[in-house]
């Protein structure tokens, strides 16, 4: 239970055919149009709880509307309106409730961000496999486009070039491969030791394997 203030606005009129009543049956129809609003809120108000309270003040204005206008009637008052203005608690009450509302906000704040962090964080994990997946797709065709020029390369040369078969162009682009890689690498200031029998037996490997391969289709 905690103590609140309630303040509450009261419109009325004199009746015109009630005038002599109004003038000479009540001394001070102030305080007795009062002394009802405190009766009504008194027996009002301590039935509720605090956020009920808060919830129906224009319930508290009608109860506070009703009991005034039965009994100020015979009085020659007519009670036009009545407002709650006011509703305010103590103020260590007042202040624990905002407490209590910011500690909800703050918990609605951090949820919706740790939903915006998810958000953020599939959306990148998606971004990314695209990404790889549009990569690998490059690569693939970067690999089919260079077979493709490579058999137009060995198809036009051994027509082209009497007497050369597609083993002699292949030694060629070989060669001219491994020409290019070493200019690569020198352009990253890398010092490698170089032998001409390299090429050779870069062949020899290459060959080896793609025998061994044919073998194991053909078992």
């Amino acid at each position: 239970n905690v103590f609140v203030q309630v303040g509450v606005a009261v419109q009325y009129r004199v009746v015109t055919e009630s005038a002599y009543d109004a003038w000479y049956r009540l001394t001070s129809p102030t305080s007795q149009i009062q002394a009802y609003v405190f009766d009504v809120i008194r027996s009002t108000i301590p039935r509720m709880e605090l956020d009920q309270a808060f919830e129906s003040k224009d319930d508290i204005a009608h109860s506070v509307l009703e009991s005034l206008q039965q009994v100020m009637k015979d009085y020659g008052y007519s009670i036009v309106n009545t407002l709650v203005t006011d509703l305010a608690p103590d103020t260590k009450v007042k202040a624990s409730m905002n407490e209590i509302n910011a500690a909800r906000r703050l918990k609605e704040a951090a949820s919706h961000q740790a939903e915006a962090d998810k958000v953020r964080q599939v959306k990148a994990a998606e971004a990314d496999a695209e990404a790889r997946y549009l990569s690998g797709l490059g690569v693939a065709r970067q690999r089919k486009a260079i077979v493709k020029g490579l058999q137009a390369s060995v198809s036009e040369f051994s027509s082209e070039v009497e007497g050369a078969d597609p083993k002699d162009v292949m030694d060629i682009l070989l060669l001219s491969q491994y020409f290019d890689t070493l200019s690569t690498v020198g352009a990253n200031s890398l010092i490698l030791e170089h032998d001409p029998a390299t090429v050779a037996n870069l062949q020899q490997q290459v060959g080896v394997s793609f025998m061994a391969k044919r073998q194991d289709l053909l078992s």
